[in-house]
């Protein structure tokens, strides 16, 4: 069985070192093969906070690693170098590629790159680089879970969070769940939640969940939501798919991470159409 480490929104530089330590037990613990970091893996996009990041992450020693930068990892008071290299720092710390992709046997995950230099907060994603990630679902198989990593959300459950919705989602979304996806990955908001994207208005062509992470490890806590990071167990067996989303919650004070809601996602057993 795979077990997947989702984790968003850690903003080292306000990071909090008792719920770092409970997270390193969590994955001492539970051992997930693959992490998935789906941005503002810092503050303030600082070399001082990327390294400490990535310090952090390599600390946790699991196996596979996909990262995706957020809108805190890009210089906000450097402008030059906002303008003319904003994802240098994060190159250096975690790679040049900034739409990884991670397939083995049981998992294809396709990173997506929803930042923009000339945005603050919202993020977008464009036309081709939905085609793309497209093109790369359509030849997993149904012996994969086929997830996309996006930074800014696919859905909300607050009103007040409209705002903070993925522009250009609506297209993406619906050819993502053309091409096989069975998970939307998502931080940002720092509100931890699972909604079928499927139930939507207008539908979809397969059954499609947007899992949304709170923040990991940082002091930004929001909207009552404790740090928390999700496991995602999938066993890619023939017949009936299905995975669960595991929400786990540190509480203050220094308290190990518990296992606080257990979702299990139906998903489809056919895999997507043919690439683009």
């Amino acid at each position: 069985m795979t077990c997947l480490l989702h984790m968003s929104d850690p903003h080292f530089g306000t990071e909090q070192p008792e719920v770092m330590r409970a997270l390193a037990a969590l994955v001492q613990a539970e051992r997930p093969g693959a992490l998935v970091l789906s941005g503002d893996i810092t503050q303030r996009a600082t070399r001082a906070q990327f390294a400490r990041a990535r310090a952090f992450v390599n600390s946790l020693a699991v196996p596979r690693l996909l990262a995706i930068p957020g809108n805190h990892d890009i210089p906000l008071f450097a402008l030059s170098t906002r303008v003319l290299a904003p994802y240098a720092r994060y190159r250096q710390a975690f790679g040049h590629a900034l739409e990884p992709v991670l397939d083995s046997p049981d998992l294809l995950v396709v990173g997506v790159n929803t930042t923009r230099w000339y945005r603050h907060e919202n993020g977008a994603v464009s036309a081709q680089q939905a085609e793309r990630a497209a093109r790369r679902l359509a030849q997993g198989t149904a012996r994969q879970l086929r997830v996309v990593v996006v930074h800014q959300p696919v859905a909300v459950t607050r009103e007040e969070d409209r705002k903070n919705l993925l522009i250009g989602r609506e297209e993406a979304v619906r050819i993502w769940a053309e091409a096989g996806a069975d998970l939307v990955l998502g931080g940002h908001i720092h509100l931890p939640f699972v909604l079928p994207l499927h139930e939507s208005a207008g539908g979809l062509a397969r059954r499609m969940w947007c899992v949304q992470a709170g923040t990991a490890v940082s002091t930004r806590l929001r909207a009552a939501a404790p740090n928390s990071v999700n496991l995602i167990r999938f066993e890619g067996e023939a017949g009936e798919r299905h995975c669960t989303v595991e929400q786990w919650d540190c509480a203050a004070g220094g308290a190990p991470f518990r296992r606080a809601r257990v979702h299990t996602l139906a998903l489809d057993t056919t895999t997507g159409a043919t690439a683009r």
